[in-house]
């Protein structure tokens, strides 16, 4: 791409994407898969967010840059948006950084005229802006060899004995689609119970996998007749990443979750990936550890957020900080005690409002 000078760089936000816009992002070296303009669109079909494109142009109309934002609003946290929501990635795409800090600036001014409290933009490299940033969350990547047989001799004995332990139950390692959604969602839903967090909403896998087939498979551990593991896997380029994985309270004790995890590398390296995204966590946090154990390599992450300014007549919210933070514990604590039968019935009401 030739080198254009950011002033000359005009940003427009927009409801709808520019017909360019996916083979910009197709094409760009830093994109994630979600930076493809359906993720907005499924938030807005599924949960009725508001859904933006910031796009940046040359004079002569080429794209040169692209920031997708999803608005959230409930009564619940108030009014605030995110580039891009429920996923780890969707930073500003631009060759030149001061173009994407333009992208970002544009965005945090219709963020404003939205009445939004803030807008985070979850980027993976640092970036010219004056913003607050986050460097709390980081993500997890294994190199991947080229076969399975050398991925199991470099995980060791100590993680091969443990996948060995599930084998002893006779599972069944299952892979598919939509068809396969159901036995997904029972064990999702449950293992969001048990943490305390509210469940998304079916529709919401169902959605991502009916738009991007050709990117998403879902695995499901079988033990006894009964799913007791599942995850879903997107693919990317050479990348394999699993945003979410789960495994039945009773299952852990029998290897299901490493069952599950081995299942999921050997199926990335047999599609050819070179890289396996275990996801984000926070540094020395369980899940942390548990995606350690397998060699993986913590990448910095790097969230940044506009706030609006003080004084700016913000959405009223429920306490300060600390007062927030107590009623959060208490509501995990009080949602892990819920029946499953009414956690899978409110948490699709209250998920999509929540800043995942």
């Amino acid at each position: 791409m030739n080198e254009i000078s950011p002033a000359s760089v005009r940003c427009a936000v927009r409801e709808t994407p520019g017909e360019d816009w996916d083979a910009f992002a197709s094409a760009f070296p830093q994109a994630s898969l979600y930076h493809l303009s359906g993720w907005p669109e499924v938030a807005r079909s599924v949960f009725g967010h508001r859904a933006l494109f910031v796009e940046a142009r040359d004079p002569a109309g080429t794209l040169v840059g692209v920031l997708p934002v999803i608005q959230q609003r409930s009564r619940l946290l108030g009014n605030f948006a995110t580039s891009v929501a429920f996923f780890n990635y969707g930073g500003a795409l631009a060759s030149d950084p001061r173009v994407a800090a333009e992208l970002m600036r544009a965005a945090a001014e219709v963020a404003e005229a939205l009445g939004c409290r803030y807008l985070e933009c979850r980027d993976t490299q640092p970036r010219p802006v004056d913003w607050p940033r986050r460097t709390d969350k980081i993500t997890l990547q294994l190199e991947l060899p080229a076969t399975p047989e050398a991925l199991s001799k470099r995980l060791g004995a100590k993680l091969r004995a443990q996948v060995k332990r599930a084998d002893r139950e006779g599972v069944i390692c299952r892979t598919g689609s939509v068809e396969l959604l159901d036995e997904f969602y029972a064990v999702f839903a449950e293992n969001m119970r048990d943490l305390g967090t509210p469940v998304y909403p079916k529709r919401f896998f169902r959605a991502i996998l009916e738009r991007f087939a050709a990117y998403c498979q879902l695995v499901v551990i079988d033990c006894k007749g009964e799913p007791a593991a599942a995850a879903f896997l997107t693919f990317w380029r050479s990348q394999a990443e699993v945003p979410w994985a789960s495994c039945r309270a009773q299952a852990k004790p029998l290897g299901m979750n490493m069952k599950l995890y081995w299942e999921l590398l050997a199926l990335a390296v047999g599609r050819g990936c070179t890289v396996f995204d275990f996801g984000r966590s926070t540094v020395d946090s369980g899940t942390y550890r548990f995606k350690r154990q397998w060699g993986a390599e913590p990448q910095p992450l790097y969230w940044y957020r506009w706030e609006r300014p003080a004084g700016a007549h913000p959405p009223a919210t429920s306490g300060h900080g600390e007062e927030r933070g107590k009623a959060m514990q208490l509501a995990t604590a009080l949602w892990q005690r819920l029946p499953l039968r009414i956690a899978n019935t409110l948490g699709p009401l209250i998920s999509g409002a929540l800043p995942w």
